[in-house]
C-alpha cells in the first residue's frame, strides 16, 4: 500500500500505570538460547506437533526450525509478507499476509491457498493475526484499513481506530464482527472455546469477546504499561502475551496534539517515526487478564518482541525486526 495520508483524530489517554516494584529473585529473566535464521523479521512463531519451530520471515518464506540443532528449511513461499500463523489439526498452517490476505498452507508440498483476500469487495491488507476454533471457524485480525505495514506508524500516530476484528465461518462467509479498533493484533481463544481474546497494539489492552455474543466485548487487561503484539494459548490456561516495547509518552500526548503537528511529523521518513525502544519483554497471564509471570530485560541480544509460543517448557520468542529465534527456558525459571 502507498503512504496514505494522515487523518488524525484526537484521543487522550491515561498515563501507563507504575509497573509493580519485584524484589530481586522476583520472576527473573530465563536462561535464554539464540538460534540464528537465514531470513529477517520472524514476526510470529508457532510449534507444530513434532516440536520444530515455524516462522515467516520478510522475504515470504515460511521457516521450520529445529531447535535442538537450529537447521531450518524451507517449507513454502507466499509471495507476500507472512505475519501471524497458526497450526491447524491436520498439520496445515493459517498464515496472516501483509500483503496477500489470509492463506491456508499445507507444508507437506508447500501450496499456498486463499482463503480471504477481500472483504466488504475492498482488499484485505494487513492480515495481522488468526486463531482456529475446533468447527474450523477462523477468527482473525487486520491491524488497519488505512495503513499497510510498510506504514504502519501511521496508524498509531492517527488515533483513529482503523483496525477489524473478522471471522470467517467454515461455509467460507466472512464477516467484520467490529471495526474501529486501535491496531488490534494478536488473537486466540480461551481453552473452552467460549471466547475470543485479541490484543490492540495501540489501544494497550487485552479484551474478551463471549463467542455466542459478538457485539459485548468485555475488558481483560487495560492501560497496559507497554505495547502488546501477538498473543498464544498455552498449559492450564495461561496466556502469553508478547510485548513490543514500553508505552512511548511522546506518542501518547499527540493523541491530544493539534491535526497539523502530526501530519507535519508523517511527512518525515517512516524510519524515523519508528524507534521503539530496545527490550526483551513477555507476559504470562491468566484468561481473566491476572499477570502471572513478567519477563523483562534490555540487556539481552534479541529484542521488538512480536511472536510467543510455549512448548515442552520453553517460550519461543519472534521478531519484526530480528534475524533469530529467542529460546527461553522457562521451567528452570
Amino acid at each position: 500500500m502507498r503512504k496514505m495520508p494522515l487523518e488524525p483524530a484526537l484521543r487522550h489517554l491515561p498515563p501507563p500505570p507504575p509497573r509493580a516494584r519485584r524484589r530481586a529473585g522476583d520472576d527473573p529473566f530465563p536462561a535464554f538460547t539464540r538460534i540464528p535464521l537465514s531470513g529477517r523479521g520472524p514476526e510470529d512463531v508457532v510449534v507444530d506437533m513434532d516440536g520444530r519451530v515455524l516462522c515467516g520471515v520478510e522475504d515470504g518464506r515460511i521457516l521450520r526450525v529445529d531447535p535442538g540443532t537450529g537447521t531450518e528449511d524451507t517449507v513454502a513461499e507466499t509471495g507476500g509478507r507472512p505475519l501471524g500463523l497458526e497450526v491447524l489439526p491436520d498439520g496445515d498452517l493459517l498464515v496472516c499476509d501483509a500483503h496477500r490476505g489470509l492463506l491456508q498452507v499445507d507444508v507437506r508440498h508447500g501450496t499456498v491457498r486463499t482463503l480471504v483476500d477481500v472483504v466488504d469487495g475492498r482488499p484485505l491488507t494487513f492480515c495481522s493475526n488468526a486463531t482456529a476454533a475446533r468447527d474450523g471457524t477462523v477468527w482473525f485480525t487486520q491491524s488497519s484499513t488505512r495503513h499497510g505495514l510498510d506504514h504502519y506508524v501511521g496508524a498509531l500516530l492517527e488515533h483513529r481506530g482503523s483496525g477489524r476484528l473478522l471471522r470467517r465461518d467454515p461455509d467460507g462467509s466472512v464477516h467484520v464482527v467490529l471495526d474501529r479498533l486501535h491496531f488490534p493484533n494478536g488473537i486466540t481463544l480461551t481453552e473452552d472455546e467460549s471466547s475470543v481474546l485479541f490484543a490492540e497494539t495501540g489501544g494497550y489492552c487485552l479484551t474478551g469477546l463471549p463467542v455466542r455474543v459478538p457485539h459485548a466485548p468485555r475488558p481483560l487487561m487495560t492501560n497496559l504499561p507497554g505495547t502488546p503484539d501477538n498473543v498464544s494459548r498455552a498449559r492450564g490456561g495461561r496466556l502469553w502475551v508478547a510485548m513490543v516495547a514500553p508505552r512511548n509518552g511522546v506518542l501518547d500526548r499527540l493523541g491530544g496534539s493539534p491535526p497539523v503537528i502530526r501530519r507535519a511529523l508523517w511527512r518525515l521518513p517512516v524510519a524515523r517515526l519508528a524507534r521503539p525502544a530496545r527490550t526483551t519483554w513477555v507476559l504470562g497471564v491468566g484468561e481473566d487478564g491476572r499477570v502471572l509471570h513478567d519477563f523483562e530485560c534490555r540487556d539481552v541480544p534479541f529484542g521488538q518482541v512480536t511472536g510467543v509460543a510455549e512448548h515442552a517448557g520453553r517460550l519461543y520468542l519472534g521478531s519484526l525486526s530480528d534475524s533469530a529465534i529467542l529460546c527461553l527456558d522457562v521451567d528452570r525459571a
